[in-house]
């Protein structure tokens, strides 16, 4: 029996394809290697989701998950906890100065990773697929019959 196409496998292979190079690129440049849960605290960080119970919420994992991640990176230098000014009892999430320096190295990474993806599949199916995914997918669906 032939298995169904499912789109989730080229979706996760393509994820993975993006995170290795990232990865391998950062590591090349002299970058400690960072976890996939820490490039996915970072992330949310950079899309500007300062709050631990916020970024635990949008990556769908435990508070206690995400503080751990987080203290991970504060140890190596990427991350900073501050003190929330809009609410004293919380801490928020602020890229360190070595955190910018890595993510201007990722930057880099993900614009010569784009290029590659571009020489390799074409510039028409790279826009197509920024397309599909910058599309408004609505809401995730949570009920089925």
């Amino acid at each position: 029996m032939d298995s169904p196409d499912f789109l989730i496998i080229p979706l996760l292979q393509g994820f993975s394809w993006f995170d290795d190079g990232l990865q391998a690129y950062l590591e090349a440049k002299g970058w400690p290697h960072v976890t996939r849960p820490q490039s996915m605290v970072m992330v949310q960080v950079v899309r500007g989701v300062t709050r631990p119970s916020d970024i635990a919420r949008n990556l769908g994992v435990s508070r206690q998950a995400v503080h751990t991640t987080i203290n991970q990176m504060v140890e190596i230098g990427l991350l900073d906890l501050q003190d929330d000014p809009g609410d004293r009892r919380s801490k928020r999430v602020v890229i360190a100065p070595d955190g910018q320096k890595m993510r201007t190295a990722a930057q880099q990474a993900v614009a010569e990773l784009s290029a590659e993806l571009e020489r390799r599949i074409g510039k028409a199916h790279v826009d197509a697929l920024r397309a599909a995914f910058a599309a408004d997918w609505g809401a995730p669906m949570v009920e089925f019959d």
